[in-house]
């Protein structure tokens, strides 16, 4: 991890070693920085941003989210390190804590 308060909402593909950028910036909910709730959803967007959620609160409501390097929710959530690989346009979930991450195409709801 690097020191650097320098964040990049995308960076190129494949991430060397197929590991995050330590420089990797991402949408994160508070509730999974905090350590409150477990990361159960990975988004890498079409345009290659990243965004990481609990999957049971809304993202979108107000001071809900921040933007902060990946690695602070991978430091909450270690098997988050696992998905450096996903796709842009797809998501990986799991149902929680110790259950197996499953890669599928994004699919964005309209509300």
């Amino acid at each position: 991890m690097t020191d650097s308060q320098e964040v990049f909402r995308q960076m190129e593909l494949p991430f060397a070693g197929d590991r995050f950028p330590d420089a990797l910036g991402a949408v994160v909910q508070l509730t999974v920085l905090n350590g409150l709730e477990p990361a159960r959803e990975v988004i890498h967007a079409e345009d290659g941003s990243w965004l990481v959620g609990d999957g049971v609160n809304d993202p979108n409501a107000a001071g809900a989210s921040t933007v902060t390097h990946i690695w602070h929710a991978i430091h909450q959530n270690s098997s988050i390190a696992e998905l450096a690989i996903v796709p842009p346009g797809h998501m990986a979930r799991r149902v929680g804590p110790g259950t197996e991450w499953r890669t599928e195409p994004l699919a964005w709801l309209d509300h």
